[in-house]
């Protein structure tokens, strides 16, 4: 009985690394730790629940900003400001099992033309 209840006691805590390694929220960081990118926008659209969502072209990645379109970003603004013109968008670096590969990011900031339209990074 021993095995067994060890492989239980191990397998609880896969299972417990596991769930905090997906549950744990992405990290506001400062300016200086973000990894900036730049592109041009393909497309705006909304995902997720009130999340915007972003794709570059030539960029198979998706960034969003989290519930953005609750904190006052409009949808159809964004739309008619941002595709077909050049953003710089910051991101922290996060990694979970469930973008194992990377292929969403979360913006932490996004500027256009020289304007911040989203910001939630922690001041240097």
């Amino acid at each position: 009985m021993k095995i067994i209840e060890r492989l239980i006691l191990g397998l609880g805590l896969v299972f417990l690394v596991i769930a905090v390694a997906i549950f744990r929220p992405v990290p506001i960081v400062q300016e200086h730790e973000a990894i900036p990118v730049s592109g041009t926008v393909r497309f705006v659209f909304e995902g997720g629940v009130h999340d915007v969502v972003i794709k570059l072209e030539g960029d198979d990645r998706r960034f969003y900003i989290n519930r953005g379109l609750e904190y006052g970003l409009d949808l159809d603004d964004l739309k008619d400001r941002l595709i077909g013109h050049q953003v710089v968008m910051k991101y922290p670096k996060y990694w979970t099992p469930l973008d194992w590969n990377n292929q969403v990011r979360h913006i932490s900031k996004l500027e256009f033309q020289g304007e911040v339209l989203f910001n939630e990074l922690k001041p240097d």
